[in-house]
């Protein structure tokens, strides 16, 4: 399955990458100010007591946290000859092509980032009341986590669920327990926002049934469904089928979205877990961006129109410690999608052009040690994310190392968003670090490497076949390495780990006990007993046969084997989640990662 090769221009030079040549008034100053400065103090990054961060010449070395080099200083030196006379081209306006300041012309002015929270434990009943505590404390949005037996498509009472259920987030195995999770909260008024990618259209069909229950109007139903499989074979590895299915299962839940929910994105995809995986910045955005080539790729296979399914597309970052990396990281990604939309796919609208994205702090960035450091590591994160443009951004609670969050806990996570909103003036101006030296330079690295990839994924024949090769597994894990060798050395601090160390004690948890496994299985036993299993059985013998169909002709505006109508047809039957996913795999088979 070969990709077209890349339609996409050359980057422009970047000056800093062939050598600073610094000016006249910058050479006065080395000579005059800084030499003599030097020489009574010393620079000392971290680690230099111990030998590392030296170079070969003893010379003091700066990184970012991904180990990018940084300058002490950065002046108009370091940006291309042409930027002052070719900003539109590089920075543009808010609102505007190349999209570097934000696709919404009035910034925060107009209308702030949703304030999501991410959550789900126990039981439905548990979590109903956690996101209704939520959204009375003013959360704008609710983020969805499912434990991990729900993530890999097992009912509660599968033998394999054993010791997980309700864990990690919220035990989902049916219709009902989707119903009882959104009772009391209105969808068609509610965004909402779901972390799950193997069974996606699965807990999708049950979300939308859920809806057309409480009345609403599918057309005006908004959120985000995570959907990203290719992130699962690279980073999570919570993948059920080989990659080819899995993919076509994506572009069906792209297709139908199209078609019946036109509010509502039905990807996400996303940067997150290939940062938690251990990727530098650059990795997760290059790796994130050439996913969403992909995706796009596939759906054009199946003979969608650029601009019927992109202006849906939507992407989620992670906001790690290294603040201006970060910042970058995000300003880059805008411009890199709006070249590729436009120039590799020849998409129209804007819409279509825009990277909008989701944000969360970093969870790998959380110690067990001294937790209550969190709360400032993460309102750094989070001033970061809002400084790069996010249009929703979720703060991890400061106890996550440890355990499921606790109210209190996911109180102050909140309060950190609003306090950036309403008390620290950062959303009067747009882009403010914009012109920035050191900024604009770290953009168009970013820029530069993320491109580097493409052509380097392009090669392999696009994501799918790298993955199979085993590349972006293999890039990040040598990252992931690199960045804990550092840490043991010292060349890295990690305050309360490897410096500044005391015995902390352990604040209160949040324990679920093995009662939400038993709890749920008395619901699996009634349900199976009350539902018409012929019912059942019939839509799900439907859907296997809509599985092993190649998607082709078109029924109710979508391909007849878009899988998404039978798993509707399945979810109205109350068919379980595992049951689902068990008939998808009696078609596709399961994968194993080489």
């Amino acid at each position: 399955m070969a990709k077209k090769e890349a339609n996409l221009p050359e980057i422009p030079a970047i000056k800093g990458a062939e050598g600073h040549h610094p000016s006249a008034e910058e050479r006065r100053w080395e000579r005059e100010t800084l030499e003599p400065a030097l020489r009574k103090n010393p620079e000392q990054p971290v680690g230099a007591a111990t030998g590392v961060n030296r170079d070969e010449a003893g010379n003091a070395r700066f990184t970012t946290i991904s180990g990018m080099p940084v300058q002490r200083l950065y002046t108009e030196a370091d940006l291309p000859k042409d930027w002052t006379a070719n900003q539109a081209a590089y920075l543009g306006m808010p609102g505007e092509p190349p999209y570097t300041r934000g696709i919404h012309p009035t910034g925060y002015r107009g209308r702030l980032w949703t304030m999501r929270q991410f959550s789900g434990f126990a039981s439905p009943e548990e979590t109903n009341l956690r996101y209704k505590y939520l959204l009375a404390g003013g959360a704008g949005g609710l983020s969805v986590a499912f434990d991990l037996p729900t993530l890999m498509g097992c009912d509660s009472d599968d033998p394999q669920s054993e010791g997980e259920v309700g864990k990690c987030g919220v035990a989902i195995d049916s219709i009902d327990d989707m119903e009882t999770l959104f009772a009391g909260i209105p969808l068609e008024s509610t965004t909402v926002s779901m972390t799950i990618n193997s069974p996606a259209a699965v807990l999708w069909a049950m979300y939308l049934v859920v809806a057309e229950r409480q009345g609403a109007d599918w057309a005006r139903v908004s959120g985000t469904l995570q959907n990203d499989i290719l992130k699962e074979y690279i980073a999570q590895k919570e993948y059920l089928y080989p990659p080819a299915p899995s993919m076509r299962l994506v572009v069906d839940t792209l297709e139908f979205g199209a078609r019946r929910t036109p509010k509502f994105n039905p990807i996400s995809i996303s940067g997150y877990h290939i940062r938690e995986a251990g990727s530098t910045a650059l990795q997760e955005l290059a790796f994130t961006l050439y996913d969403g080539v992909e995706y796009v790729e596939w759906a054009l296979r199946r003979g969608l129109t650029v601009d019927d399914f992109a202006p849906r597309l939507s992407f989620f970052f992670n906001a790690h410690n290294d603040f201006f990396e970060e910042i970058a990281k995000y300003r880059a990604a805008r411009r890199i999608w709006y070249r590729v939309m436009t120039e590799r796919f020849g998409a129209q609208q804007p819409r279509s052009q825009w990277m909008r994205f989701h944000t969360q702090t970093a969870g790998v960035s959380l110690t067990a040690q001294q937790p209550k450091n969190n709360i400032a590591r993460v309102a750094i994160q989070a001033l970061a994310a809002v400084l790069g443009g996010t249009q929703s951004l979720h703060t991890d609670s400061f106890d996550e190392a440890l355990a499921l969050p606790t109210e209190d806990a996911a109180r102050i996570a909140l309060r950190t968003q609003q306090i950036l909103a309403y008390e620290s003036g950062v959303a009067n101006v747009i882009d403010p670090l914009g012109g920035s030296y050191f900024v604009e330079k770290l953009t168009l690295e970013m820029e530069q490497g993320a491109f580097a990839y493409f052509g380097r994924l392009d090669a392999m024949g696009g994501m799918v076949k790298a993955i199979e090769a085993g590349y972006p597994q293999k890039e990040i894990a040598e990252a992931s390495y690199a960045y804990q060798r550092a840490v043991e050395a010292g060349e890295k601090i990690i305050v309360g780990v490897n410096r500044y160390t005391i015995n902390d004690p352990a604040p209160e948890i949040l324990y679920i006990d093995e009662s939400v496994r038993e709890a749920q299985a008395k619901k699996l036993k009634k349900l199976r007993a009350e539902r018409s299993g012929e019912a059942a059985r019939k839509a799900l013998d439907a859907l296997r046969r809509a599985a092993a169909t190649e998607p082709q002709g078109t029924r109710d505006g979508v391909s007849a084997a878009n899988t998404m109508p039978f798993l509707l047809d399945c979810v109205r039957a109350r068919a379980t989640l595992g049951e689902i996913c068990a008939a998808f795999r009696d078609v596709f088979g399961g994968w194993e990662e080489a």
